[in-house]
């Protein structure tokens, strides 16, 4: 099982800061065949919006051909555009999931910092509905839409789709708290703690520059896939093994047998400067 982002675009929303940039289509090619040789089996294209990648279709195709299911993870901007439609349709996607800031053209706008977003949002679901696209609805909730949560909601039911309702936020993937701002602290909500994670032994995450790691937040010791191959990723265990090791600001800690967040994800919020309140329970306890 194996993410990928095949190219990164630039967008300024609670994501963080996103920048063209990205591997030539021959190396994405080598790596999905890597991959293949690897044994995974599902794959998921993130982003950024990974349609706009003028090699979507070119690596969704080849990555189909290898015989992987493949889920897309999309904000549904550009599912209207017959080029996607006719792909899906020759080469059914395993799912489709659909992120989601809003049930007004305000709101929308408002957080993803783009004028018309909405516009396409709605665009892409009525033409991804009409063809009847296996779609999953990633509901997320911030403080600017928070009073929108129930809204949205109903918006996934009687469209008559599955959905998630993500409320707590994290550091952007480069490490930036600023998004943190975002959070809801209504719809903070304590996780369940963490039982363990097989990150790195049956799943990995490849970004832009084909770079592995074990997943898509603990990017420490990454692999060059195009470079090392499938010898690299045989490498990956270990490297999650040792990056799961309680250290740093957690070592010694007296709740670590029932924190809610791995460490890679506790060392994420650490170096972006995060309130304890948003990922430990320490955080929580002064907060009570």
């Amino acid at each position: 099982m194996a993410a990928f982002t095949p190219e990164s675009e630039v967008q300024r929303s609670y994501l963080g800061l996103r920048v063209n940039s990205g591997m030539p289509l021959a190396d994405k090619l080598a790596c999905l065949k890597v991959m293949a040789e690897a044994g995974v089996l599902w794959l998921q294209i993130t982003g950024g919006e990974p349609t706009v990648d003028k090699d979507f279709i070119a690596s969704y195709r080849a990555a189909y051909a290898l015989g992987m299911m493949i889920t897309v993870s999309t904000n549904a901007s550009l599912l209207w555009r017959q080029n996607l439609l006719d792909l899906f349709a020759e080469c059914p996607p395993y799912r489709v999931t659909v992120s989601m800031y809003g049930a007004t053209k305000a709101s929308y706008d408002e957080l993803t910092q783009r004028q018309g977003a909405w516009d396409l949002f709605v665009q892409g679901m009525n033409a991804a509905r009409r063809v009847r696209l296996p779609l999953r609805m990633s509901v997320i909730v911030t403080e600017d839409n928070a009073h929108e949560e129930q809204a949205m909601i109903a918006l996934c039911e009687g469209w008559g789709l599955e959905y998630n309702v993500f409320t707590n936020m994290t550091p952007t993937i480069y490490g930036g708290g600023e998004v943190l701002t975002a959070q809801s602290k209504e719809h903070l909500r304590m996780r369940k703690p963490f039982g363990g994670c097989n990150a790195g032994h049956t799943f990995f995450h490849t970004d832009p520059h084909g770079l592995v790691s074990i997943c898509k937040i603990g990017r420490d010791d990454q692999i060059s896939l195009p470079t090392e191959g499938i010898g690299g990723l045989a490498r990956l265990g270990a490297i999650a093994d040792r990056l799961m090791l309680r250290t740093g600001g957690c070592s010694g800690c007296q709740l670590s047998g029932t924190c809610t967040v791995c460490r890679p994800l506790a060392k994420h919020y650490q170096e972006a400067k995060a309130p304890l309140g948003s990922y430990c329970q320490h955080g929580f306890q002064k907060a009570g």
